[in-house]
């Protein structure tokens, strides 16, 4: 199957910059009306301006329950919603911070519950709708440095599963996207080697090319993501001698 995305509507929340704003300029040329949230109006207002298609902003704090029942209430009837709002420090357990720690939760991991369940009733209602979440690779397993983002991505890993399963004999189609190190702004704050670090538009592409298919997750790049998928069968002992940190 080939999704075709003309004139379908889709609400990209986090679309302001990074992957998000790829995204949406590759869904408004392929024919997407788009609805844009994040928290900031004016980027968001600059970015519609510039796409090839129908866009509209609808500001949205996802930490805050209010605001995203208000912009819920604006952004209306959708076709499909795509997650991608996120917030990152790199944070070993030696250097904890727990404002930082809740910060990445509630916007990678509740503010995804927050949108989804402000989302769904309208998909169950028609029985018709597309979730897509936006997890890491870095979900799969613990790793060094990753207090508060790594476990945040794996609740949203955890949740996109649940509702793939939950939602199965619906008509509401979930999928999970799992990408490795992109250049943004996130990933400029990180000190270490980013091995096979994309450029966000080449993310989006590979997004949008699995988003326009039946398969639930995407893993990306492939061969990079192979370390971390199959990290989860190694012995503790084993995986603890290769990726615990080295000071």
């Amino acid at each position: 199957m080939t999704r075709d995305w003309t004139g379908k509507r889709y609400w990209l929340v986090g679309a302001s910059d990074g992957l998000g704003k790829a995204l949406a300029q590759r869904m408004s040329a392929e024919g997407a009306e788009l609805v844009l949230s994040a928290r900031s109006k004016d980027v968001l207002v600059e970015l519609a301006d510039s796409l090839p298609g129908p866009a509209r902003t609808v500001p949205m704090d996802v930490t805050d329950a209010g605001s995203v029942a208000q912009a819920m209430a604006e952004v209306g009837k959708i076709d499909g919603l795509v997650y991608l709002a996120a917030t990152y420090w790199p944070m070993a357990a030696t250097d904890w911070d727990t404002d930082r720690a809740l910060t990445m939760t509630d916007t990678n991991y509740t503010g995804a519950l927050r949108v989804v369940g402000a989302v769904l009733p309208q998909f169950l209602d028609r029985d018709d709708g597309h979730i897509v979440l936006t997890s890491s690779l870095s979900a799969y397993r613990g790793l060094p440095g990753a207090i508060g983002y790594g476990p945040s991505k794996a609740a949203v890993m955890s949740l996109a599963e649940s509702l793939y399963l939950d939602l199965a004999r619906t008509g509401i189609a979930v999928q999970l996207m799992n990408p490795g190190f992109i250049r943004t702004r996130l990933t400029d704050k990180n000190q270490f080697h980013m091995p096979f670090r994309m450029e966000p538009e080449d993310a989006a592409a590979r997004m949008l090319r699995h988003m326009g298919r039946k398969r639930f997750s995407a893993n990306f790049p492939s061969g990079f993501s192979l370390v971390f998928r199959l990290s989860r069968f190694l012995p503790d002992g084993l995986y603890k001698r290769l990726f615990a940190a080295k000071t």
